[in-house]
């Protein structure tokens, strides 16, 4: 078999989704790590007045792609932004870019997708299965084409206990679903969602799940692999350690730990968190792409599944990211990873403008954690507001407390 820079060479590559977290260091990856790569079509739209070329120009220019720059100062000419709207039909392409894909590409990584959680279910579905639906409608006229590569999440069978590399099929037949939701207004379908979804958690997962459903059922003749990664974090190795450009996730949740702001959450001290570097992950999509295009035409014609997860192998427990001794149910738990506990780390490398010590602790007691919820988030937001009220300003955590959320409150996270 040829290496991996061996395989990519001479081809051209279309991705959709490389704007996005996931996207950005796949296109950086694989200009990087293939320089003999021919072309890499990135679907974009416009956005806030940005044509999608002004849009693939900015995001070249951040730091992720310093390493690529200097080693490869004209890699920007192998990037063609192509402008397209994955919810509208034909994905919004001219026909002259239908004409250039359909006739060149030779391998698609399908990325794009919403990743709220609380995503209403049409919009969730449109994002995540009618774009899928698309973007295999659009593979199967694509002369050259040698694999599909489809990007889900290892949570897509959240509800099942043992997750094997195989696609389940979904409670529901997704083309009825999507006949269905056409005709109904928002307000059914957000009473309808909880017994859709069933014991998924959210619109994320259910819509996922549908969409390697609908993957297998439409490919076809196409050679198809889905790579399903778990929480996905900051790289580890490459370009460099820790980028990351949002707060999504576990990042949020450990820069809100970092400054002081998050002090209680509810949650299992013992569940494994299954978070994997973004490189781990692109690292494993880019190589799924080379095993299931080099083995086309010997292996059986079957959707490849790749779970690009930690598992039960190396399991890392949140009881562990919170702090190096924490209390499960009376029973003390040991942090065998202390250098990367938040509480330990924040300690010894604090952040700028943190607002108090990193003190952060997991309670998988209901009451407990409403009883320090309050301590330690609402009656600070509201001395703070007293302190805004006394000198004249805006009090900003009133509709905070109101809600049922248990985040801290938004005065606190403005700072």
């Amino acid at each position: 078999m040829a290496t991996i820079p061996e395989y990519y060479a001479g081809k051209s590559v279309l991705i959709t989704g490389a704007t996005g977290f996931m996207g950005k260091v796949l296109l950086e990856k694989l200009l990087r790590s293939c320089p003999g790569v021919k072309t890499t079509y990135v679907l974009v739209r416009s956005k806030a007045g940005q044509s999608p070329s002004a849009r693939v120009a900015d995001m070249i220019n951040c730091k992720l792609f310093d390493r690529l720059r200097e080693e490869q100062p004209d890699f920007a000419e192998k990037i063609v932004a192509v402008n397209s709207d994955l919810t509208q039909p034909d994905l919004d392409l001219s026909r002259e870019d239908q004409d250039k894909l359909t006739g060149c590409v030779h391998i698609v990584f399908h990325c794009a997708a919403t990743i709220r959680f609380n995503e209403p279910l049409k919009d969730a579905m449109q994002l995540n299965v009618l774009a899928t639906q698309k973007m295999v409608s659009l593979a199967h006229r694509m002369k050259n084409l040698e694999v599909f590569i489809h990007v889900s999440t290892a949570y897509a069978n959240c509800d099942r206990e043992l997750i094997e590399e195989v696609v389940y099929p979904p409670p529901v037949d997704y083309r009825k679903l999507i006949d269905t939701l056409e005709w109904m207004d928002d307000k059914l379908v957000s009473l309808m969602t909880p017994k859709l979804i069933g014991e998924r958690p959210n619109t994320y997962t259910y819509t996922k799940a549908l969409a390697e459903y609908l993957v297998q059922q439409e490919c076809g003749n196409l050679n198809v692999a889905i790579v399903r990664p778990s929480i996905v974090g900051a790289s580890w190795k490459e370009p460099f350690p820790g980028w990351i450009d949002n707060f999504n996730g576990p990042s949020g949740i450990i820069i809100a730990a970092g400054k002081g702001i998050l002090r209680t959450m509810r949650a299992s001290n013992t569940a494994i968190a299954d978070l994997v570097p973004v490189d781990v992950v692109i690292n494993t999509t880019l190589a799924a792409a080379w095993y299931s295009g080099s083995q086309r035409h010997t292996r059986p014609k079957s959707v490849l599944v790749y779970n690009c997860t930690t598992g039960a192998i190396n399991p890392f427990r949140w009881g562990e990211v919170g702090q190096s001794s924490v209390v499960v149910d009376m029973a003390p738990v040991p942090c065998f990873l202390k250098e990367y506990c938040i509480n330990t780390i924040f300690k010894t490398n604090p952040l700028e403008q943190a607002i108090r010590r990193p003190n952060v602790n997991l309670r998988s007691n209901f009451f407990t954690n409403q009883y320090w919820t309050a301590v330690s988030h609402t009656l600070p937001a509201l001395l703070y507001d007293a302190y805004l009220w006394l000198t004249g300003q805006k009090p900003r955590s009133r509709g905070q407390l109101q809600s049922k959320s248990n985040r801290p409150c938004a005065s606190l996270i403005s700072i």
